[in-house]
């Protein structure tokens, strides 16, 4: 499967009293890897939106192995763990700047007609996504 890396310099904002990560920004970060993967496949998310339609989480999991701190780099990974022509579901792989992981977890998505959240197959509403994403998979 096809895998992506997005760089993450830790900035003071986002981390705690213990100069820590604090954990719903690793949310953020998986975004950023998300976002960095689809313009890997040579998409836009903000083309997906002109026309209508939106991409909402439906569910998400992270789980917390070790922190990443203020001043470190870090590295989010990320790769499609399925799809099925509806619903997408990311996996991620957050790793610290001497390649500890941190955080995995993985977001899943459909997409919706942002007019009234009814959601749309992917397959049939972007059929070049669909043979991307389908790629995607099967690359190894």
């Amino acid at each position: 499967m096809k895998k992506v890396k997005t760089p993450i310099k830790v900035r003071y904002q986002e981390t705690d009293q213990m100069g820590v990560v604090y954990h719903a920004n690793y949310l953020v970060w998986f975004e950023i890897g998300r976002t960095a993967f689809i313009e890997s496949l040579g998409f836009e998310y903000h083309d997906m939106e002109k026309s209508g339609i939106v991409s909402p989480v439906i569910d998400a999991h992270m789980y917390f192995k070790q922190p990443v701190r203020y001043g470190q780099n870090a590295f989010v990974e990320t790769w499609i763990e399925t799809y099925d022509g509806l619903r997408t579901e990311y996996g991620y792989q957050i790793t610290d700047d001497q390649g500890n992981v941190a955080v995995t977890g993985s977001t899943k998505h459909v997409i919706v007609k942002k007019t009234n959240f009814r959601p749309v197959s992917l397959r049939k509403q972007f059929p070049d996504w669909h043979e991307a994403y389908t790629q995607a998979l099967s690359e190894g």
